[in-house]
């Protein structure tokens, strides 16, 4: 009896082992290519690669052009409101009271620059140009950057780009950096 247990039993076992085993080996195999090929992306996508110069001179000029219209809209719905206000006390537009129409204007347009590029980078980290280009505006880990940062960073490159070197920096930094990026602690890079 004891021989037969053990002679019908382990037929038994070693068969329904290799049966069960075959299928799972074979799904076992494709998991791990799924797992290697999903790994080999990630190192990929882990893979920085900076926001060159003329990439960011692209977007910057697509980001000139959109604030160029938005500045036509805001120049002409001031002048149609300052013309107007003036014809409500009847007086007429003249060069005396231009003066600090063109003062109010400018101040505007700075508003109007400068929340631009803030509110943009400090929202999604690209600005409309950016975004065209595929291009973001990260801080040290990768993260998106806070408004304060965005305002710091666009400090920085209104003192740096009248003398053009600021700029250039990006040119020979090897990770394609302005000086208004040292200064926010920012970098750019393709998405």
């Amino acid at each position: 009896m004891t021989e037969e247990k053990e002679t019908g039993d382990a037929p038994e076992k070693t068969s329904g082992f290799f049966e069960s085993t075959l299928p799972v080996e074979l799904l076992l195999d494709e998991e791990f290519d799924k797992l290697y090929e999903r790994l080999k992306a990630e190192k990929r996508d882990r893979e920085i690669r900076w926001g060159g110069f003329w990439r960011r001179a692209s977007a910057f000029f697509v980001d000139s052009v959109v604030l160029g219209l938005l500045s036509l809209l805001l120049f002409y719905s001031a002048y149609v409101a300052y013309s107007v206000g003036l014809a409500a006390h009847f007086r007429a537009l003249s060069w005396n009271r231009l003066e600090g129409f063109f003062r109010l204007l400018i101040l505007a347009w700075a508003i109007l620059v400068t929340g631009y590029f803030v509110l943009f980078h400090g929202m999604e980290g690209k600005t409309i140009g950016k975004w065209l280009l595929g291009l973001r505006v990260v801080g040290v880990r990768q993260e998106p950057i806070t408004y304060s940062r965005a305002l710091v960073r666009w400090i920085g490159l209104v003192i740096s780009a009248p003398f053009g070197l600021g700029l250039l920096w990006i040119l020979w930094s090897r990770e394609k950096r302005g000086w208004h990026d040292f200064l926010a602690r920012t970098w750019v890079i393709r998405e």
